[in-house]
């Protein structure tokens, strides 16, 4: 089941967070609390019962490149803007390779189309390159980014040119 997230889900968001990414690029506690009460509708997940199995989550922005304040700023979010950046693809060690993060791809894309966004923009590690380009994301390079002191490519895909 896809659903939008709510307050009381933080602790399994964090939860699940701090399984997928090492602490330094992880987002923390707050940071997710910010922007589960900032925009909670831009976080979709995907449940198996009752449990959280996998996430997305991130802002709107006119913004034309994701930057590193994204993540710990989430009043950078602005409704009407016209790329959905994404923070986060996190899904349960154990539900890995079962589609879980492609379903919740295909959600938030079908959703930008819906609402008219120009795209959707992330940063990824190399070895996330190919997932994204299934999707029809764009390599557009080395990012700008050096959250969590990784080297991070940003992927763009174009739904509508604006």
């Amino acid at each position: 089941m896809i659903c939008k997230a709510v307050v009381k889900d933080l602790d399994e968001l964090f939860e699940i967070e701090q399984e997928c990414f090492p602490k330094e690029q992880a987002a923390s506690h707050e940071a997710l609390k910010g922007r589960l009460l900032v925009y909670p509708d831009h976080f979709f997940l995907l449940k198996d019962g009752d449990r959280i199995v996998s996430f997305i989550n991130g802002p709107y922005s006119n913004a034309k490149d994701l930057c590193d304040d994204m993540y710990v700023d989430p009043f950078l979010h602005d409704e009407s803007g016209t790329w959905q950046f994404l923070l986060g693809v996190d899904t349960r060690t154990a539900y890995r390779n079962h589609g879980c993060a492609s379903r919740l791809m295909h959600e938030c894309i079908d959703e930008c189309r819906r609402q008219g966004r120009s795209g959707i923009v992330l940063t990824c590690l190399e070895n996330m390159i190919p997932f994204y380009e299934r999707f029809g994301f764009a390599n557009e390079g080395i990012s700008e980014s050096v959250h969590g002191d990784a080297l991070w490519y940003q992927m763009r895909l174009i739904l509508r040119h604006p």
